[in-house]
């Protein structure tokens, strides 16, 4: 059986928390629907490049994230297009932008293998 979902606006607003919980800039870069958005997250590490993560459901219905850049960072004009890519697509899009060169994500789901 899934899991409730929460509202898009809500998870956003928890993950900005969470991050300035922990001492971790995050800003919302681009705001969708407020309840049923979809939301990618652009991991920022700096000189490291940029990972972009993406909301999914696993094969039991479990909420988990997905590289959708790959295995590998990508540098930031590259993350930055597939942002604009999916926002033309889908203009209900979160997009929530953390930088952390360590790494560290402001959700507990777990990250599929890509």
């Amino acid at each position: 059986m899934t899991e409730p979902r929460l509202k898009a606006r809500l998870w956003v607003h928890a993950a900005i928390r969470r991050c300035s919980i922990l001492a971790i800039p995050a800003v919302v870069v681009a705001s969708g629907d407020p309840d049923a958005g979809a939301v990618l997250v652009k991991l920022n590490r700096g000189p490291g490049g940029c990972e972009i993560f993406t909301q999914v459901r696993d094969g039991n219905g479990d909420a988990a994230w997905l590289r959708a850049t790959g295995a590998e960072p990508v540098a930031e004009d590259k993350a930055d297009a597939y942002i604009t890519r999916q926002r033309e697509i889908d203009s209900d899009l979160w997009v929530l932008e953390v930088e952390d060169k360590d790494g560290r994500l402001p959700f507990l789901e777990r990250i599929l293998a890509g």
